[in-house]
């Protein structure tokens, strides 16, 4: 070999040594980061992490203006496929549980640390349960009108449901709203029903947008998962700080009425903090989007 030969080769193994020495490239360390399957994450700002978990049939932008509100915090706004987006895997099987599953993962995979959640409706049981089954993963939680079993507003005040009765009346639910999948995103529910979850008639044509690319076959098994989950015992296992948004209809209810109720439904759970929100329907933050992000801002800041 001659001494220019020589010389290339050497260059080329060190070439290699230091190659192998250098990090990895930003787009190959990102091919190695957990993608999720069951949802997608819009992640925007610096700071600490706040997740927002939409409710059933609802995209990510239910969240946009509180989030636009909040500074110095990361922020992640999930949206479950099939709201909002095509449906990939939860076009079949359950829902609930693998999503939860997913949102673990994301929270650990990504190294966020201790981060709070903050999950409305469907969103907030799945938030209440991803903090009993991994107490080790959020920082505090916030859960937006969201009963640990939503089977009790199925049966009259003071009567304890029946899980054999709630799951005929569940899949009864499943099938009928699953007739309404025609292979296309569409609306999640007629007026008539969307109506009931506000308060403010005015809010009406933005309830339509949220909740106007839905596949029903997702929103039906979300549904059946959601009324088959009874988390009144297991909320106990829940060891961080866990604040409840109720929102107040006094047509509805008196405010006596409603904070017994949902103190009954969270007895197991010590320290748990209700904030009333009201004149307000299901959708709090679009019925009183100033006194809800106030709520935010101070259950983010609370000790």
């Amino acid at each position: 070999m001659t001494r220019l030969m020589k010389q290339i080769a050497s260059l080329a193994i060190a070439l290699l040594v230091l190659g192998a020495a250098l990090p990895m490239p930003s787009t190959a360390l990102a091919q190695d980061r957990f993608e999720p399957t069951r949802f997608s994450v819009e992640v925007s700002g610096e700071g600490d992490d706040i997740i927002f978990i939409p409710g059933l049939m609802t995209s990510r932008e239910v969240w946009r203006e509180t989030a636009e509100d909040l500074e110095g915090y990361r922020v992640h706004l999930v949206q479950v496929r099939g709201f909002g987006e095509e449906a990939g895997p939860n076009a079949e099987g359950e829902v609930l549980a693998p999503v939860i599953a997913e949102l673990a993962r994301y929270i650990a995979e990504n190294d966020l640390q201790a981060p709070a959640i903050v999950g409305h409706s469907a969103g907030g049981l799945m938030a209440m349960t991803l903090a009993a089954q991994h107490p080790e993963l959020p920082g505090r939680i916030m859960i937006v009108d969201a009963l640990p079993w939503v089977a009790h507003i199925f049966v009259p005040p003071g009567a304890e449901p029946e899980m054999v009765a709630v799951l005929a009346q569940a899949q009864g639910m499943r099938a009928m709203m699953a007739r309404g999948w025609n292979g296309e995103l569409g609306p999640g529910a007629p007026d008539s029903t969307l109506r009931t979850q506000i308060l403010d008639e005015e809010n009406l044509p933005r309830l339509r947008e949220l909740t106007g690319r839905t596949d029903q076959r997702v929103a039906a098994q979300l549904m059946y998962d959601v009324m088959a989950s009874d988390m009144r015992q297991e909320i106990a296992a829940i060891t961080v700080p866990v604040t409840v948004i109720v929102p107040l209809n006094p047509d509805f209810m008196s405010r006596e009425h409603i904070s017994a109720f949902y103190g009954a439904q969270y007895s197991a759970l010590d320290g748990v903090f209700l904030v009333d929100i009201g004149p307000a329907g299901h959708f709090v933050m679009l019925d009183a989007p100033a006194p809800f992000t106030v709520a935010v801002q101070q259950f983010l800041e609370r000790d």
